[in-house]
């Protein structure tokens, strides 16, 4: 599946909310990440960013997709992260 993650943590978090989320998917942008991701590893992401958040404070956004070729994205702006990013 593709997946796109946003998600917004404490100063004290988001460092490492940012390098779980890198270990499965790609850096688009500040607290934005994309890629193709297993059911296995997606529920491993999942697990793994709920074990740090504070959800009084942080919170995560997933949208998914069943491929890649569902959905389009266009850019304005500042281009962050990579180009093997591209759709």
């Amino acid at each position: 599946m593709f997946v796109i993650l946003v998600y917004d943590f404490g100063e004290k978090r988001v460092g490492k909310a940012l390098k779980i989320a890198r270990k499965y998917l790609h850096w688009v942008q500040n607290s934005v990440l994309e890629g193709e991701i297993s059911n296995a590893n997606y529920t491993k992401l999942k697990m793994e960013l709920r074990s740090i958040m504070n959800s009084e404070e942080d919170s995560v956004i997933f949208y998914t997709f069943r491929t890649k070729n569902y959905s389009k994205r266009e850019e304005f702006g500042l281009k962050k992260g990579g180009d093997e990013n591209i759709l």
